[in-house]
């Protein structure tokens, strides 16, 4: 499929500025967003499971400009939230979608060999058969594919890009998302979910590496993170004030997270800050029978009014 996407590629590139995809990160583990502007350039693209970032989260800084996208499922999702809010115009985007069987998570793999994975460790990786081959420190470590994906990857109901202009490769079927992460969550306590939270939170840094990722984070330059005018947050490292930006930065993406998981991946400490938009995501869902990233067409429901929603019956208050 890789030397199919290559062609697609070669194929568009005249008419466009760049193409974004995928290419070789700093260790043979990762992969790293690539910048194909020239035809020599697209020789070192490659989409699999280790082309976990979201490229779409670059088509902003594009605003204007004719750009290629090469992206699996989740990724087209924000590509057509972003059009549906017109923060990009979708004539000024050629998108080629493949379908996506699931990315790895790096922190799992971690996780299974016992150490912190540090760019430039793993000295070689081999991703066949479903499973997952990796050399660190000269030692060969193995394992099923399955067992280390990224846990969005789970309840991925669209593996196929939802929007696009060129297709490579076979349609796969989703699968149903039944929200059983939220509920093993929601099956906790009040008190227990709080603790929960207060233990996450008190490990966060503060780098705001969930916000640069995510792609519908777009006011990063007038964020409340960093505004002084009005001064919405303090510097302080208590956990209060790190709950608190969660809490705005999900709040912000209600109704608009595409589930993309990028907050979650790019957390350096491993915090599960999807979470808050997972929740907010099923209430969007229930309350206004809206999915975001599925529809050009549809208005997300907190940037537009009716004067009454049918699932809010108000009336009955």
């Amino acid at each position: 499929m890789n030397n199919q996407l290559k062609e697609a590629i070669r194929k568009v590139l005249p008419e466009v500025e760049c193409v974004i995809g995928w290419g070789p990160g700093p260790d043979p583990l990762r992969g790293a967003p690539l910048f194909m502007r020239k035809l020599e350039d697209v020789d070192a693209f490659a989409a699999g499971p280790l082309a976990v970032n979201n490229p779409a989260v670059f088509l902003p800084e594009y605003k204007g400009h004719k750009v290629g996208i090469v992206v699996k499922g989740c990724d087209s999702r924000s590509v057509v939230q972003l059009i549906a809010e017109g923060l990009v115009k979708r004539e000024e985007v050629v998108v080629i979608g493949f379908p996506c069987e699931g990315v790895v998570d790096i922190l799992k793999i971690a996780h299974k060999l016992g150490e912190e994975l540090e760019p430039g460790m793993v000295q070689a990786c081999e991703i066949k058969d479903g499973k997952v081959a990796v050399t660190v420190k000269g030692q060969k470590h193995e394992m099923p594919l399955a067992e280390v994906m990224a846990a969005k990857c789970g309840f991925c109901q669209y593996p196929n890009a939802v929007l696009r202009d060129a297709f490579v490769g076979v349609e796969i079927e989703g699968k149903p998302d039944a929200f059983a992460d939220l509920a093993a969550f929601e099956a906790l306590s009040l008190e227990e979910r709080f603790a929960f939270w207060e233990e996450e939170m008190s490990r966060c840094i503060r780098c705001y590496a969930c916000r640069n990722a995510c792609p519908l984070c777009v006011c990063r330059d007038h964020c409340v993170a960093t505004s002084r005018e009005p001064h919405w947050l303090s510097q302080s490292d208590s956990t209060r004030e790190k709950l608190f930006f969660q809490l705005i930065h999900a709040t912000h993406l209600a109704g608009r997270c595409t589930g993309c998981g990028e907050c979650s991946r790019a957390c350096p400490v491993g915090i599960p800050v999807g979470l808050f938009k997972r929740t907010l995501g099923r209430a969007a869902l229930n309350l206004f029978d809206y999915k975001a990233g599925t529809s050009v067409e549809d208005v997300p429901p907190l940037q537009t009014f009716a004067m009454e929603e049918p699932a809010i019956k108000e009336r009955d208050w």
